[in-house]
């Protein structure tokens, strides 16, 4: 362990998310001096409409010092 979990917006191509797990998992293993063979990266994808439901569930439902990174943006309006 440990374990990143990616959820985007549909439209990145394969490739895209391959060379997003490769770059996600070498600044793990640098910044947490972990080996790499006990990462584990999954990316999921979700139409604008299913991300309002993820977005309330993973962001606006967790509690404030459990994200690191704030929104910036309403999900809204991705609507």
């Amino acid at each position: 362990m440990p374990h990143i979990s990616v959820k985007m917006l549909k439209g990145r191509t394969e490739e895209q998310k391959r060379n997003l797990a490769e770059a996600l998992a070498k600044t793990l293993t640098e910044q947490l001096r972990c080996s790499s063979q006990h990462v584990t990266i999954s990316i999921e994808d979700y139409t604008p409409v299913e991300w309002q439901e993820v977005f309330k569930r993973e962001v606006t439902d967790k509690p404030a010092e459990k994200i690191y990174k704030k929104p910036e943006y309403d999900p809204k309006d991705l609507l």
